[in-house]
């Protein structure tokens, strides 16, 4: 009976066998690709990037800006496969795939549906 009491104390006294993760961040290789970053003074609203995307994870939605009413990309994250297909077509290269790692941190899924602004 009084055993497991003493193994109990005996642990609490031992090394601890895990560390907290990430202690630090590891360095991402050149080729990673994580969020995409969109530019939205260069964008053209052409929809080359809703047309290539695999996933059909790239819609063209309604934004009003200093110039007017303009279509930019919406991503849904939660299908994107980053591909970089996006990146390839958009001829004024407004969209470009960043490195951020911390994408599916998050509690409530609506928040991977990134609206033009939030992609900046």
């Amino acid at each position: 009976m009084i055993e497991p009491l003493v193994e109990t104390v005996k642990a609490l006294g031992r090394k601890r066998f895990t560390v907290e993760y990430p202690e630090e961040r590891e360095s991402l290789p050149d080729s990673y690709r994580g969020m995409l970053k969109l530019d939205m003074e260069t964008c053209i609203s052409c929809s080359a990037c809703e047309k290539i995307c695999p996933n059909k994870t790239i819609t063209m939605v309604e934004i009003i800006t200093d110039k007017g009413l303009k279509k930019m990309p919406q991503i849904g994250i939660e299908r994107c496969l980053f591909c970089a297909l996006c990146e390839e077509v958009c001829p004024p290269k407004c969209l470009t795939l960043g490195k951020d790692t911390d994408i599916y941190e998050t509690y409530d899924k609506r928040t991977l549906i990134k609206r033009p602004e939030e992609l900046e």
